[in-house]
């Protein structure tokens, strides 16, 4: 906990003890609080009314925020970290009624899937969903399953990356395929193409890409399909001659690093090391130093030296969140034009303390629930995975 949320939850406590808060314990018998009174709050009184709700509701409720989440909201989180490691920091609180899941919709899900029955989880803001899990609809990848098999090709290991809905998890779960995170892909290859000849990658291309060259495939034995063309854009003789086949998607994000970027930060510090997440463009991994995870990210640059400079290709809060924890290093966004995830900068601190405040009323808003079945194929691929690892 940092300094300033130690203060708030002092006085918060301090408030308790006094029975300055008692608005925030009483039952509203009025119903669900609207957002809109949040809207005009100023930030100090919206963190303090954040750690009131925290403190009433005790062990009854996790805050999950995820890495790339702003500082005004991660600062009340009880865990922080990727997707998937979030979801499974949430059992370790299995007396808790609801998680509040500070990330996006996929995010959300997959804690859904993972947490007890007794348990909701609840997204602040049911408009923070990501683009590139939404770049995979589960009507298109079934359409191109379809096609595959029409052309005889179904030796084929579907794996689908941890951004994706939980309906296309589900849909590896069906068909014997499984779940990756960007840290874990590589053992995966192994383990799928030890089973199968072909491996289709969805949603992102340029994770299944840089993960295939790391395995020792040529690009030329990969193609992209894009589900807006018949057979994805590739002749069957192609689709035939491939071993991989990569989903036409992208991080909003990652997807926007150039290569020219790691030239023009090569220039500008000389003795730089680029450091970037693999979903970003081949030409840009190819030309950094270190490529990896979020959570390798943020290893690698705790582990440097004190004086070393880094320009590091991933969102930017986590960016500077790393320059700030790290002032005896120099750490740079690779390429400063670039914004912030915007779909995670959707849930701020007006939707967290509005959703904290109702769940102190006993009213769940924004409640995330996957459906039983798709719950249960999704929870295959997923148990798949960590059986691999």
């Amino acid at each position: 906990m940092n300094q300033t949320v130690e203060t708030i939850a002092g006085t918060v406590q301090d408030g308790l003890k006094a029975g300055h808060w008692t608005a925030i314990t009483a039952l509203n018998n009025g119903g669900i609080k609207p957002m809109e009174n949040y809207l005009n709050l100023a930030e100090a009184e919206l963190a303090t009314r954040i750690q009131a709700a925290k403190m009433t509701l005790g062990d009854r409720v996790v805050v999950l925020g995820h890495h790339y989440q702003r500082d005004d909201v991660i600062c009340h989180a009880d865990f922080t970290g990727d997707s998937f490691k979030l979801a499974q920091q949430a059992k370790t609180r299995p007396n808790a009624d609801y998680i509040v899941f500070c990330g996006v919709h996929f995010m959300a899900e997959s804690a859904d899937i993972l947490s007890g029955n007794h348990q909701r989880v609840v997204l602040p803001d049911l408009a923070a969903g990501c683009s590139m899990a939404d770049m995979a609809k589960l009507e298109q990848v079934e359409m191109a399953w379809e096609q595959l098999q029409e052309l005889g090709i179904r030796d084929v290991m579907p794996i689908t990356y941890m951004n994706s809905a939980a309906n296309i998890k589900a849909f590896c779960g069906r068909r014997d395929g499984v779940v990756c995170t960007s840290s874990n892909a590589l053992p995966l290859y192994k383990w799928a193409f030890a089973q199968r000849e072909k491996m289709f990658f969805f949603p992102d291309e340029h994770l299944g890409r840089n993960t295939g060259i790391k395995f020792g495939i040529p690009l030329d034995e990969m193609v992209v399909w894009d589900p807006r063309l018949e057979l994805g854009g590739n002749t069957p003789q192609q689709l035939k001659n491939a071993k991989i086949i990569l989903w036409k998607g992208f991080c909003s994000v990652h997807g926007r690093f150039q290569a020219r970027h790691v030239d023009d930060r090569r220039a500008e510090h000389p003795g730089i090391k680029v450091l970037v997440h693999p979903e970003c463009r081949y030409e840009v991994v190819s030309k950094s130093d270190l490529n990896g995870s979020t959570e390798f990210i943020i290893k690698t640059i705790a582990d440097a030296p004190a004086g070393s400079k880094w320009a590091v290709g991933t969102e930017l809060n986590l960016v500077n969140r790393l320059a700030n924890r790290h002032p005896d290093k120099f750490v740079t966004l690779l390429a400063p034009d670039l914004c912030m995830c915007a779909t995670m900068f959707r849930i701020a601190p007006e939707n967290l303390c509005w959703t904290l405040e109702n769940l102190v009323d006993g009213h769940v808003v924004n409640h995330i629930q996957v459906d039983a079945e798709t719950a249960k194929w999704a929870k295959v691929a997923l148990d798949r995975m960590l059986e691999i690892q």
